[in-house]
Parts: C-alpha cells; sequence; structure tokens
C-alpha cells in the first residue's frame, strides 16, 4: 500500500464522466461498494463482470429514464481498485443529470474532482506520477505533449525515477554496511567504489531534470511575450507567428492597449504568444495600465522578444528594453531595411544586440510583413526553450513539481558528495542519499505529504 495517512473514503460515489452538454454519447461512473447494487437496481438485471449489456435504466421509483449500454468492473480489476459501474446513455444534458440523480437517491455521492483517480492511487492501480499524467494526458494541448503524457501514464517517468531510486538504495546500503563493520572501512574508503557511483548517480539524475524540464515545458506550453517600442511590429509579428489576424495592426502609436494572447503549436509545441503595449513614456492613463500590464506578462514569460525596428536608428527608448531571462531580439522590416534575414552576428557596440545578464542574446532579422526569416525565428525559439532537435524528444511527461523534486535530490546528492570528499564519513553521506531517496519518492507518492495529494487531485476534472 503506498504509504500515505490518507484516508480511503469507502463511500460509493458518482459522477459524469464525460463533457457537459448535447452528444451522442453520455457516460455516468460509480466506484465503491454499492456500485452493483446501485447498477443493478437502475438496470433492474443482474450485472455479470466485463459483460457489455443493453438494457434500460430507471430510477428508485421504477421511472424509465433512458436506455443504455452497462458495463460492471469487479474490483480490485478496474480502474479504481473498487467495484465500477459505468452507464452509457444518450448524450443530452437533462437526461444525463436524471440518471446521475437517480444514482445519488440510491446511495451514491457526488465524487470530488479526481477523486476516481485519488482511489486509483490509494489501491496502488497507479502511483502519483501516472495519475498526473492521466490528467495531462486529458489536457494535452499538441500531439506530442499527448504523446508524451501517455508515456507518463504507462510508467516511463516512474520507471526512471524507481530505477534511480533504486541505485541510492543499493549505495545506501553499502555505505551503511561499512558503517555497521568499522574494522572495514579503510577498504570501504579506499577503493573508491562509492565516489565512482556517486558520479554516476549525479549524471543520471542531470539527465532526468533536464527531460522532466522538457516534459513540464510541452505539458504546460511555453510562454512567450512579444515586447518593445511602439510601432515596432509586434502584432504583426504575433499574426504571422498565429497565421492569422489575431492582432489589430496600425501605423497609429498605442494602438495595442492591452495584452492580446494566442495559444500556436510551434512545430508541434504548444506556445502561448502574449503580444503587449509599446514600452514608451506615456501621459495617457489607458495606455500607461497597458504597458504596466506587458511590463508585468514581461516577468512571468519563458522567453521575451524584444522587437525592434530596423529602420529606426538606435535611440534611447531601445536601450531602455533590458530584460532578465532568456531574450531574442528581432530586427524587423527587414524589408524596408535591405538587411538579410536570419541570424545576426552579435556587434557589443550596438544596442539592438546588446547582451542580457552578461550572455549574448541571439539577434534575428525578419519581416513581418513578407515573413523572411520567421522559419529561423521559430528555429531559435525551440532552441532556447531546448527543443531544437525535434518536440518529441523527451520521452514522458512531468510537472514543475517533479523538476523541484529532482532538483531537490540533486541538492542533497551534491552536498554528500562534498561532504564526503572533504572528510569520508559514511554516516553523513548516507542520511544525505536518505534525502535524497525521499525527494524521488514524492514523485511517485511513496514519499509526501496529504496536502499535497489533495491539491493535486482537486485538479483533476469531475469524472476522472
Amino acid at each position: 500500500m503506498t504509504p500515505t495517512n490518507l484516508q480511503l473514503d469507502v463511500d460509493t460515489i458518482a459522477a459524469i464522466a464525460t463533457p457537459s452538454g448535447r452528444g451522442g454519447v453520455s457516460i455516468i461512473r460509480i466506484s465503491g461498494p454499492q456500485a452493483c447494487t446501485i447498477g443493478e437496481h437502475i438496470t433492474q438485471r443482474v450485472l455479470a463482470p466485463r459483460r457489455p449489456l443493453l438494457c434500460q435504466f430507471t430510477d428508485q421509483h421504477g421511472t424509465l429514464i433512458d436506455e443504455g449500454l452497462t458495463l460492471f468492473f469487479k474490483g480490485p480489476g478496474s480502474f479504481t481498485g473498487e467495484d465500477v459501474v459505468e452507464l452509457h446513455g444518450h448524450g443530452g444534458v437533462v437526461i444525463t443529470h436524471l440518471l446521475l440523480q437517480a444514482c445519488l437517491d440510491l446511495g451514491a455521492r457526488l465524487a470530488r474532482p479526481g477523486e476516481f483517480s485519488e482511489r486509483a492511487f490509494l489501491n496502488d492501480k497507479l502511483d502519483l506520477a501516472q495519475a498526473e499524467g492521466l490528467a495531462d494526458l486529458i489536457d494535452a494541448p499538441t500531439q506530442y505533449a499527448a504523446r508524451q503524457a501517455a508515456a507518463s501514464l504507462r510508467g516511463q517517468f516512474s520507471n526512471a525515477v524507481d530505477a534511480l531510486n533504486a541505485k541510492i538504495i543499493e549505495l545506501r546500503v553499502y555505505i551503511e554496511a561499512a558503517i555497521d563493520f568499522p574494522e572495514e572501512e579503510v577498504d570501504f574508503l579506499s577503493e573508491g567504489t562509492v565516489m565512482t557511483s556517486l558520479i554516476s548517480l549525479q549524471a543520471e539524475l542531470s539527465q532526468l531534470i533536464q527531460q522532466a524540464r522538457q516534459g513540464a515545458l510541452m505539458s504546460r506550453g511555453a510562454r512567450i511575450v512579444i515586447t518593445g517600442a511602439p510601432n515596432a511590429g509586434k502584432s504583426s509579428l504575433l499574426n504571422h507567428l498565429a497565421r492569422d489576424d489575431i492582432a489589430i495592426v496600425t501605423d497609429i502609436p498605442g494602438t495595442t492597449r492591452d495584452v492580446i494572447r494566442q495559444s500556436v503549436s510551434l512545430r508541434g509545441v504548444a506556445v502561448q504568444f502574449s503580444d503587449t503595449a509599446g514600452i514608451r513614456h506615456a501621459t495617457d492613463a489607458i495606455e500607461q495600465e497597458g504597458i504596466a500590464r506587458a511590463q508585468m506578462e514581461v516577468t512571468e514569460a519563458d522567453i521575451v522578444i524584444l522587437v525592434i525596428d530596423d529602420t529606426a536608428a538606435a535611440g534611447s527608448e531601445e536601450r531602455e528594453q533590458a530584460h532578465e531571462g532568456t531574450v531574442i531580439r528581432v530586427l524587423n522590416k527587414i524589408d524596408l531595411s535591405s538587411r538579410p534575414p536570419g541570424m545576426v552576428r552579435v556587434e557589443t557596440d550596438d544596442s539592438r544586440t546588446q547582451q542580457v545578464s552578461g550572455v549574448a542574446s541571439p539577434v534575428v532579422a525578419v519581416s513581418a510583413t513578407t515573413g523572411e526569416g520567421i522559419d529561423i525565428l521559430e528555429d531559435t525559439i525551440l532552441e532556447q526553450l531546448g527543443l531544437s532537435h525535434a518536440a518529441g524528444l523527451t520521452p514522458f511527461s512531468a510537472r514543475e513539481r517533479h523538476v523541484r523534486c529532482l532538483q531537490g535530490a540533486a541538492e542533497a546528492l551534491q552536498i554528500g558528495i562534498e561532504k564526503f570528499e572533504h572528510n569520508q564519513a559514511g554516516e553523513l553521506l548516507a542520511e544525505d542519499l536518505r534525502s535524497a531517496h525521499n525527494q524521488l519518492g514524492e514523485i511517485t507518492g511513496k514519499f509526501g505529504a496529504d496536502d499535497l495529494l489533495g491539491e493535486i487531485f482537486s485538479s483533476f476534472c469531475i469524472g476522472k
């Protein structure tokens, strides 16, 4: 059983498992000890496990509600590990809710968001990373993200974490055995096996962190903010990247007053572009609010695209456009300036290609009007996101909390390595390895606080 103080509710739960609204089919899912009894009362039939049954659905008074298919999954051979009944009826809003109400009248209660998945976790049908993979699969923004989420649901991410934890446990056993037999400690310290294993673990953990970062980025989508001076061509660039006329384009400075967001699939990677108000010293109250919102967007972005009018002289207004983090400078309007499209060599004395945080920002020359250089800009965006070779490089989906846990394990491992190099004390190293082990265990749910579990499952949709 998964180590947790979270109690498995013995209530029988029910919920609509399909989207609300009209459709060809709607599904009511029931799970718990009374699921079969409720299902047999509604259908007036004896339900056999895993045998589809066409029957009429009635309420507790025998009034006909609908006709459809009934499926019974006997626990523990079900998604939740409990008895599960599914009622597949017609997809009308009213009859679906009448059927759900019949289940509730017969003793079930309405399921909380994610409660079916929570019960599957508590019954060891899937671990926490797999459950999150299921939620990510439902919410996948692109086909690549869906494939990666499906891999996590199958356990690919969990297997990688468990394999790493198995090596940590093996090393802990080796170290603690040496501690228990101090007469052997000289050989234990001198043979170099421990340090070799630690360095190998560190390398594997580093690779897993990189994969998890990419997986998290693919799952939630990248946030890219387009900013710059008024009339630099920000809205035109957004329209070209989105392949649609999303933003209004005029020659009047300050046309864009609010943040305009558009989600697109950039070569299989989900990206949310945000077009913002031009940054300048504005006196208009509405434009000032737009500029304030633009600056807020910049602080939360994965990448900032700073658009610069290549036909204008590099002035003080451009020099003020420095941002922390990943910045791509775009020299726009090359159809007017006659600059060739593509990557531009960094000139340290040119404010258009200045460095940010000591790292040279990539500079790309484009025309948002003709489309020249846009393909190179897209390549640069993916490269800065760490997805330059192909969208499907990462073999699984992940979440930001997974990355934090992996980083915590890496920090504990690094501390252990430094301590061991300094004083070669096996006791201290064993404790740091235990800390790394616990951090990794939080990913799959083998260790972790109950309030974290509640927060995770509450974000799931009802019926799943």
